[in-house]
């Protein structure tokens, strides 16, 4: 099989949304020259990345764009989360999303994030490691803030439990037992290990120093940790394999990272790329064009859209739109694929991921043209690419760069 061409995929976290001011969605609202110019001169469609009418998650709708069905390939969404950390995972381990979060005495949740911690969660995650229940290893290492990624391996374990994290902070929430999401032996053995690890996790962090400051501070300690997530790690075939071309992945957050990392790309780490509206947008770009160089596919992550787009935040959301834009212009003029689309929308009206379409944009010298012109989710509906599904779009990705597979003779 051999490669035509190259190929840049750009990603940008929770684009799409619903109509926020003046009858406009935050798209038709912000300056985006390059993306403009590249719809008149491209094709355009919409996607759904797992279906219409479906609302995806962030690490199913990665999956499918990168040609793995999820109702196959979808195991959970913690062992993404552990490699994206750096954690090397073994078949069977089972991997855990993690928060360390504030309690009382009675396991009432204060705040299911221990008020967001700094930098506080490395030297915790040490105080966790090294234990061993019932002959199961325990893993654990922190991630950003209040979050972390906990790994069990061992024999006769499950990843049908569900989660401690009671995933809310009102009143009346407390850390939850973990039980067993069907019949066996080995999904009523995890859940036990995992109660069991929970409750020492709270016997060890309440007395770390560092907890013991924060409370000197006036500051909430971060005494326990919560569960959710759990998935059971296996190995699948990478992209590599399936197609024969290398690929790597550009991107501040642990998840995507992760997903990359279990699809075989090759993740490489970008100064400033953060995950958050303050990421360094021409440090990604920059790392682009020279990762095509040796990359045949190049995957860039744009995480902060999301992020405003969760906290409500219009002016960021459209900020983040016009770094993006900045992002493309540093890329259009190099000889491979420019495919700009979204995982999935999270509508600013409502805070969360929707079952909106979004825009799909393609680029290249021989890519048919369209009338669109221009970038948003109402233009886009009239363009040539019709409307797609993740994996739909990665079978076009996969003929455009000549790897792709007939059916038929």
């Amino acid at each position: 099989m051999s490669l035509e061409k190259k190929a840049v995929l750009v990603i940008v976290d929770g684009l799409g949304d619903r109509v926020v001011r003046e009858g406009k969605t935050p798209l038709q609202l912000a300056k985006k020259p390059t993306l403009d110019e590249l719809a008149r001169e491209g094709s355009v469609g919409l996607m759904n990345a797992l279906g219409p009418g479906v609302i995806p998650g962030s690490d199913t709708s990665h999956l499918a764009i990168f040609g793995y069905e999820p109702s196959i390939y979808y195991k959970g969404r913690g062992p993404f989360e552990a490699l994206g950390v750096g954690i090397s995972l073994k078949e069977g381990d089972v991997a855990f999303r993690c928060n360390f979060a504030t309690v009382d005495d009675e396991l009432k949740v204060i705040d299911r994030r221990a008020g967001r911690l700094k930098d506080e969660g490395k030297e915790l995650a040490k105080s966790l490691q090294g234990m061993n229940i019932e002959g199961v290893e325990v893993v654990f290492a922190s991630s950003t803030e209040h979050r972390g990624v906990l790994v069990l391996r061992g024999e006769g374990l499950s990843s049908n439990i569900s989660d401690t994290d009671p995933h809310t902070s009102t009143k009346n929430a407390f850390v939850l037992e973990s039980k067993p999401l069907n019949s066996g032996k080995e999904a009523k053995r995890t859940a036990k290990i995992v109660n069991k690890l929970v409750r020492r996790s709270k016997d060890i962090l309440s007395s770390h120093p560092i907890n013991k400051q924060l409370k000197k501070e006036g500051k909430l300690p971060a005494n326990i940790i919560l569960t959710r997530g759990a998935g059971i790690y296996q190995k699948i075939e990478s992209l590599k394999d399936r197609y024969g071309f290398d690929s790597c992945c550009i991107a501040g957050a642990a998840l995507y990272k992760g997903i990359a990392k279990y699809i075989g790309m090759e993740v490489l780490e970008v100064s400033g790329a953060t995950g958050r509206i303050d990421t360094n947008i021409e440090a990604k770009a920059l790392a682009a064009r020279e990762a095509l160089k040796k990359f045949d596919f190049v995957f860039i992550h744009i995480k902060g859209t999301d992020n405003a787009s969760h906290d409500g935040n219009l002016e960021d959301k459209i900020l983040m739109i016009e770094k993006a834009d900045k992002l493309v212009n540093l890329l259009k003029k190099e000889d491979a694929y420019l495919i700009i689309t979204a995982d999935h929308s999270t509508p600013i009206s409502i805070k969360r991921h929707s079952s909106d379409s979004v825009p799909l944009l393609i680029y290249g010298d021989d890519i048919r043209k369209d009338e669109v012109k221009f970038f948003d989710e109402i233009s886009a509906s009239s363009g040539c690419l019709g409307h797609l599904t993740g994996v739909q779009l990665n079978g076009v990705i996969i003929d455009l760069m000549g790897c792709g597979h007939m059916v038929g003779s």
